[in-house]
């Protein structure tokens, strides 16, 4: 059953991929999907992508481990997006933007686009190599396969189903993995609380008295990343950085027809994010109660393999399907696309001065697209030491966040 599960939930993301990547005849229609898209279907996407596999594994394990103060960033992200809505979004539109470094060539000249583009390279890379190591780590621990048999699924569905479908297929099959997302937490959230003796009062009066609802942290020290003050701060610019800076997220604001709709659309994902983040918040909170409760279960051997791990032992067939279809397509939710463009628009058209035909550039775009996949499979298995995996992501961010930021 759960392997039927599986296959039916990758049978449709290659459905959607083969419906709406079909006549790609430029770049355009490659990268922006010809600015058809719906922006109910950009925002979906933009959350899909924004979740990823690292909400999925590691936000349960911060709530088991440690209680509800990630959330705080939420609060920063939240205002981020809407001064990217009225600062960012004009600007990209004004100038019909392909990637939004295309912007600092009309700023500041090739020069600068170069740099902006280098950058985005270097950081989407490792950041998504960590994201796939995620999802590879979960789906190893659930499936009994090794890391590497993991990495070659992924890749060579990420790289045929991307190849193929451009941004249209990326975008569309986003909206469809964010309804995923969903189904899968409220279906595991739902078991957890029939299993646990006493309901959600008893959830409530455990995980209270352990901390582990703790949510506000209004200490006065700075160093520590999870206060309110530095917690807020942080989420909003690196809101800004990832959100407004980076191709892979805004690429997704660039494929609705106006800036009205792009500005709507990221608007919008403040009210999609959110549940989501407090659904996955909770799975980690129920999870500690169900572990207190049924002492006798083992527990995994490091904390970030707690979901994987319930998900093996605990949860029944159906269940295990639908987080292992959720998993699966966090993780073929990738930057692709976003790093292929970024090549093809913001450094090869240039080089060449845009003299060769459309269709070459097309052709590049899809060898990117294999070229970039095999990179990001090789960075995802040198993430086999990093231990928390979410700390670990933002503080990736941080290498060229602040100077993009800054230069936009």
């Amino acid at each position: 059953l759960d392997y039927g599960i599986l296959t039916a939930a990758l049978l449709m993301l290659f459905i959607i991929a083969w419906y709406f990547g079909r006549r790609e005849e430029n770049t355009r229609d490659y990268f922006i999907g010809g600015r058809k898209v719906p922006a109910t279907v950009a925002c979906l996407s933009f959350v899909a992508t924004e979740v990823s596999a690292v909400t999925i594994i590691s936000v349960p394990a911060t709530a088991f481990a440690e209680n509800w103060q990630y959330l705080q960033f939420f609060i920063g992200s939240a205002i981020s997006r809407i001064f990217i809505a009225f600062l960012f979004i004009p600007v990209f539109y004004k100038y019909d933007c392909t990637t939004i470094y295309e912007f600092l060539k009309h700023r500041f000249g090739r020069q600068t686009q170069y740099a902006g583009s280098s950058f985005f390279f270097i950081t989407r890379l490792i950041a998504s190599g960590v994201r796939l190591y995620a999802a590879c780590l979960g789906v190893s621990v659930i499936m009994g396969w090794t890391l590497v048999q993991s990495l070659m699924l992924f890749t060579l569905v990420s790289i045929i189903f991307i190849g193929f479908g451009g941004i249209k297929a990326v975008v569309w099959n986003g909206a469809y993995q964010a309804i995923m997302f969903y189904l899968a937490a409220l279906a595991v959230i739902g078991w957890l609380i029939w299993q646990i003796q006493g309901g959600v009062a008893e959830v409530w009066r455990i995980a209270g008295e352990a901390g582990r609802l703790s949510l506000f942290n209004f200490n006065f020290n700075l160093n520590e990343p999870t206060t309110f003050w530095a917690g807020t701060l942080n989420a909003f610019f690196v809101g800004l950085a990832v959100f407004g800076t980076d191709q892979e997220l805004m690429q997704r604001l660039l494929t609705v027809k106006t800036r009205r709709s792009s500005q709507n659309a990221i608007i919008a994902t403040i009210g999609a994010s959110l549940p989501m983040t407090m659904l996955y918040l909770a799975i980690g909170t129920l999870l500690f109660v169900f572990y207190q409760q049924y002492p006798d279960l083992s527990l995994p051997e490091y904390t970030k393999e707690i979901f994987s791990h319930f998900t093996l032992h605990s949860l029944p067939m159906g269940f295990k399907g639908l987080v292992l279809s959720a998993i699966v397509l966090a993780s073929i939710d990738s930057p692709l696309s976003s790093l292929s463009s970024s090549f093809v628009m913001d450094i090869y058209k240039p080089l060449t001065s845009g003299r060769l035909s459309e269709r070459h550039y097309l052709w590049i775009s899809r060898l990117g697209v294999i070229g970039f996949g095999i990179i990001l499979a090789l960075i995802a298995y040198a993430c086999r030491s990093v231990e928390n995996i979410l700390w670990f992501a933002f503080q990736i961010i941080s290498i060229t966040g602040g100077s993009t930021l800054g230069v936009f």
